[in-house]
């Protein structure tokens, strides 16, 4: 059964999307960008940090689902800027030490709201 994912620990949906949705024992969540759930603004012109608020954002949206970034199978990261790949990967690091999910990141010419990152998973559920 089909069931939509809807949390306030994710920024609402800037468009005609669901922040994700939950099938069976799998969650696919919608692309999350680096917007502070509370306010709907960029939470900084750091990447690193909105490396961090995106991984918090789908920690939100994986945990409405029943699931976690520790249950994530695959992640598609879309970067404005290659050149930031060593900054992800640091990030990352601090998530996924060993055994990290499987990961494709491109570079874009433009992401929504100007935003530098944009992240989507998709995980088991338990």
């Amino acid at each position: 059964m089909r069931k939509v994912i809807q949390t306030d620990q994710a920024p609402a949906a800037v468009g005609t999307y669901s922040q994700g949705i939950a099938l069976e024992h799998m969650v696919f969540t919608s692309g999350q960008i680096p917007l502070d759930p509370s306010t709907g603004k960029l939470v900084s012109p750091d990447f690193e940090k909105q490396v961090e608020q995106v991984m918090q954002n789908l920690q939100g949206v994986l945990t409405a689902a029943g699931s976690s970034l520790n249950q994530v199978i695959k992640f598609t990261v879309f970067l404005t800027d290659l050149s930031n790949f060593a900054i992800l990967n640091e990030v990352f690091s601090r998530y996924f030490n060993e055994d990290p999910p499987a990961r494709s990141a491109v570079q874009v010419s433009a992401l929504p709201l100007g935003v530098d990152v944009e992240i989507e998973a998709v995980g088991l559920i338990s």
